[in-house]
């Protein structure tokens, strides 16, 4: 069964990043400098210390320079990274998750041996992926337990010219967009949806960042005008273009957007736990209130149910023969864990947030900033109600 037992390499890990949130990033993101701001400003140079932590290449295999993280260790540095600030959880996990999907299995030798050295040696060498599009993304919505219809060709294009590709579009809301050096980007060829590999400073290329509170992490908008790669910036066989989310579709992902929202509800009850701890009011502290201390335990009982379901679900995959001899029930377990979590850490920092009264939602103080990020991290990808579909699809054996 699921061994929940770390190793000491995992605890080692896990304490690590926890020092480094305690003393770099938290005194940063609770600072009413950056809570009051209209827009939240990214710090670079706490981003650059993760990395020389070796946060931003935790996925990656060792034999290729990074720590080869397990994804239940991912899992856990996710959430000690969110417990600090969940924007720089969700910039340093995408380009972890992007490393390790392009340097170790889509890339081919030649084009590791381009791109990997200057990944490893600039600190602020960060990945995003521009797959999708909202004009091409077929939810389920009516489809449930219906086919598909046939795939929308994406309307960003490329096209051969000599040695080169030349591609046109755009895509809008990219994951890490404006700090990203290297693109991974899908496109309409005439054989059919490809994949190129487009550094940040190819020409034709432009980048527009969004407003900084409307999304976790960094987000920007891309337009490729004639925008030219070398040919041999093909990713993998054109018209064969890999699917980057094809295991998370089927629950059998990594849950690491689940694990950034346990941590956002971990900060949020750690807040109210130690205020509940000094209030004092009727001549004793808050947490010896009935209303606040069952308050409380609402919370930790939500916060330690999303971490069992989001532990079980990235061992699972981890282990993938514990499904094949049975040890674990063939359900999609990364999707059990989406449909709880978001809904369970949004009401565990908003009960949180109450425990503070009024001051709960003030500006300068935290528990708004927890309960604005779990909110976005509750609509983030398909949304909760469409991961509730999948799972229903399973439970009836219907295979999409």
């Amino acid at each position: 069964m699921v061994d929940l037992h770390l190793s000491a390499e995992q605890l080692e890990f896990r304490d690590g990043v926890r020092d480094f949130v305690a003393q770099e990033l938290k005194p940063f993101a609770v600072s009413p400098q950056h809570l009051e701001a209209a827009e939240r400003r990214l710090p670079m140079e706490i981003l650059d210390k993760a990395s020389d932590l070796g946060l931003r290449t935790l996925a990656l295999s060792e034999e290729l320079g990074g720590a080869g993280a397990s994804n239940l260790t991912f899992c856990i540095l996710a959430e000690e990274l969110a417990a600090g600030d969940a924007d720089v959880a969700t910039v340093l996990t995408e380009t972890a998750r992007l490393g390790q999907l392009l340097f170790d299995r889509l890339m081919t030798p030649a084009q590791r041996d381009r791109f990997l050295p200057q990944f490893l040696s600039d600190p602020r060498f960060h990945l995003a992926a521009a797959q999708s599009e909202s004009e091409a993304a077929l939810g389920l919505g009516i489809n449930y337990h219906r086919p598909l219809p046939a795939e929308v060709p994406l309307r960003t294009t490329a096209r051969r010219s000599g040695g080169e590709w030349v591609i046109n579009g755009e895509k809008k809301a990219v994951a890490n967009a404006p700090v990203a050096k290297l693109f991974a980007v899908w496109a309409q060829t005439p054989e059919g949806a490809s994949a190129f590999l487009v550094p940040r400073e190819a020409s034709g290329l432009s980048l527009s960042a969004r407003a900084g509170n409307s999304h976790l992490g960094a987000c920007g908008d891309l337009v490729f005008a004639d925008c030219r790669v070398p040919a041999a910036n093909l990713l993998g066989l054109e018209g064969s273009a890999p699917h980057l989310c094809a295991a998370e579709k089927a629950g059998r992902g990594n849950p690491l957007r689940q694990a950034i929202a346990l941590g956002i509800g971990r900060a949020a009850y750690e807040a109210a736990l130690d205020y509940a701890r000094l209030r004092v009011q009727g001549g004793r502290r808050i947490i010896e209130h009935q209303a606040i201390g069952t308050k409380l335990a609402d919370v930790l009982v939500r916060l330690e149910v999303a971490r069992a379901a989001i532990w079980q679900a990235a061992w699972a995959s981890d282990h993938a023969e514990a499904f094949a001899d049975r040890s674990l029930a063939d359900l999609p377990l990364a999707t059990i864990a989406e449909v709880y979590t978001g809904p369970a850490i949004y009401a565990a920092a908003k009960d949180a947030a109450e425990c503070f009264g009024a001051m709960g939602v003030m500006k300068d103080m935290p528990l708004q900033k927890y309960v604005h990020d779990a909110l976005l991290s509750l609509h983030s990808g398909g949304g909760n109600g469409e991961a509730k579909l999948r799972l229903a699809e399973a439970l009836a054996g219907y295979v999409r």
